[in-house]
C-alpha cells in the first residue's frame, strides 16, 4: 500500500517537473510514444524521476529556507551549538530513502519482466516477422514471409505486433526506435529478439545508438507504421523491384558505406538471416584453439 502511494506521488511530482516539456516531444521522442511499449516505458521513467524528486526537491527547498532563516541578520533564529541528535530527523533521513529504494526496486523488477523484449505481445492479429541485420553503416531488413528485403526502411501495419530477430554482420550495434521503445543490441554471430507495436500511423526515426565506427552517425533508418492496405501495397511495390538479394549483392552490401539510400529487393534467398549468423559460427569453429 505504501509503495503504491509512493508511486502515485512520484508520478504527480514528475509530471509537474516535466510539464514544461510537453511541447518538446519532437525533440524528446521518449515523451511522445506511439505504441504500448513506449508508453509503458515513459510511465516508468516519469515514475522513477518522481520518486527521486521526493528527495531532491526538499533538499533544494530546505537549503534556501535554512540559509534564509539562519542568516546573520536574523537575531530571532535559535542558536543551539550543543545540539547533536534528533530522533525525528534520523527517522526521516533513513526511512524516506529506504522507502524510495524499495519502490524503485519493485518498479524495476515489475517493469523488467513486463516489458521484456523477448516477450511476445498479446494481440488478436498475427505478428509480422522481420529480420534486422546491422551492417557498416546501414540496416538490412528481411521479410521472411513476404520474401523481400529493404535497406534503411522498415514498414509494418499499425495495431499489429512486429516480431524482430536481430543480428549484426559487423561489430555490435544498437537497434532503437525511440517512439516505439525497447532498445536492444544486435551482435555478430548471435540472435536477439524484440517485440514492438505501433498504435498510430506515422514515420518514426530508428537509429543505432552504439558507436560502431566512422559511419556511425549516419546509421539510421525510417520506421513506417501504416494501415493494412498500405502495408500490402508497399509489399507489392517492393516485390516489383528488379533487384535481387543474391550472394553477390549481399557481398556488396557488406562493404562499408555511408548515407545509403533506401533500397528494395524483390526477392531474397530462403534462410538468409540464419546464413548471416552461421558465417560467424563457422568462422569461430574453424579458428585454431589456443592451449594454455
Amino acid at each position: 500500500m505504501i509503495i503504491e502511494k509512493c508511486k502515485s506521488a512520484a508520478r504527480a511530482l514528475s509530471l509537474c517537473g516535466l510539464a514544461t516539456l510537453g511541447g518538446c516531444s519532437a525533440y524528446m521522442p521518449l515523451l511522445g510514444p506511439k505504441g504500448p511499449i513506449g508508453a509503458a516505458e515513459k510511465t516508468t521513467m516519469l515514475t522513477a524521476v518522481g520518486l527521486m524528486l521526493i528527495v531532491v526537491i526538499p533538499v533544494f527547498v530546505l537549503t534556501f529556507l535554512i540559509a534564509w532563516r539562519y542568516r546573520a541578520s536574523n537575531k530571532k533564529a535559535t542558536y543551539a551549538p550543543n545540539w547533536s541528535y534528533s530522533g525525528k530527523i534520523e527517522l526521516v533521513v533513513w526511512l524516506v530513502p529506504a522507502l524510495i529504494v524499495l519502490a524503485l526496486g519493485r518498479l524495476t523488477w515489475d517493469t523488467t519482466h513486463a516489458l521484456s523484449p523477448y516477450k511476445p505481445l498479446v494481440s488478436t492479429r498475427q505478428p509480422i516477422r522481420i529480420d534486422a541485420v546491422a551492417m557498416n553503416w546501414k540496416w538490412l531488413f528481411i521479410y521472411p514471409d513476404q520474401h523481400i528485403a529493404t535497406v534503411n526502411e522498415v514498414v509494418f501495419p499499425k495495431d499489429t505486433p512486429v516480431s524482430f530477430r536481430l543480428t549484426s554482420q559487423t561489430v555490435m550495434a544498437s537497434f532503437f526506435i525511440p517512439r516505439l521503445g525497447s532498445q536492444i543490441y544486435a551482435m555478430p554471430g548471435m540472435r536477439t529478439k524484440l517485440h514492438l507495436l505501433a498504435d498510430q500511423a506515422g514515420t518514426y526515426v530508428g537509429r543505432n545508438f552504439q558507436f560502431s565506427g566512422r559511419g556511425y552517425s549516419s546509421m539510421h533508418f525510417q520506421a513506417v507504421a501504416t494501415s493494412q492496405q498500405g502495408f500490402q501495397a508497399w509489399v507489392s511495390k517492393v516485390r516489383a523491384s528488379q533487384s535481387k538479394l543474391d550472394p553477390a549483392t549481399l557481398r556488396a552490401l557488406e562493404q562499408p558505406s555511408r548515407g545509403m539510400a533506401v533500397t528494395y529487393y524483390g526477392s531474397v534467398p530462403p534462410d538468409l538471416f540464419d546464413h548471416i549468423i552461421d558465417q560467424f559460427v563457422m568462422a569461430n569453429a574453424m579458428r585454431p584453439k589456443s592451449h594454455a
